[in-house]
């Protein structure tokens, strides 16, 4: 989820402590606050009687709520009660249908700091980006230390020696389909290089 000043903080907050609503757990009239199960209360409180761990300022400025004050906590308590009026149907879609919450420009963002192992388990769309940035830089630094342009890739013939070890190794080294590594290093097709990689096997 993106922490910047756009919203997205405030957004899924809310959607997290409008779930006892959302759920019908509580009745229509009665304030979310006396739900005892949610942390919502607690960013109501007075600090000193908040956990330490707890932090609040963020999601109070994401309101637009200038000082964590008596006031500025009912002002903000106002807001969100006012959310349970609105029509949340597609906000909680989004946020329930998809692994992100920003723009597009965040979303791009997002594999890069993930650091799945190359486990056949792993799924979803988030995982599958975070393994496709990976083997890219796997790609690049094995291209740099073998002395190769990206042109290279394409200057040589498909089934060229340096080709089928590279593709082995990233093969070896992530979970991306055949198809992927042979688009990637310009081998043909998947069959092609499904081939070229069992003859390379059957030499070592």
């Amino acid at each position: 989820m993106d922490g910047s000043r756009n919203g997205y903080l405030k957004t899924v907050c809310d959607y997290v402590h409008l779930n006892p609503a959302r759920a019908k757990l509580i009745k229509r009239a009665q304030p979310l606050e006396q739900f005892r199960w949610s942390s919502y209360p607690l960013y109501l409180a007075a600090p000193g009687r908040r956990p330490a761990w707890l932090r609040v300022d963020r999601w109070l400025g994401e309101g637009r709520i200038p000082r964590d004050s008596p006031a500025g906590r009912r002002v903000f308590a106002a807001g969100v009660e006012g959310r349970r009026a609105e029509d949340l149907a597609e906000t909680s879609r989004r946020i329930e249908r998809g692994w992100f919450v920003g723009n597009e420009e965040f979303r791009q963002e997002l594999p890069a700091q993930v650091a799945p192992a190359p486990d056949a388990s792993h799924f979803g769309e988030l995982v599958q980006a975070a393994v496709a940035v990976q083997a890219e830089r796997f790609v690049t630094d094995r291209l740099r230390a073998m002395g190769w342009q990206e042109q290279d890739l394409t200057a040589r013939r498909k089934g060229d020696p340096a080709k089928v070890k590279l593709a082995a190794a990233v093969r070896a080294q992530t979970t991306l389909p055949l198809a992927w590594i042979a688009q990637r290093l310009a081998m043909g097709s998947r069959g092609y290089l499904t081939w070229l990689l069992q003859r390379q096997a059957k030499k070592t």
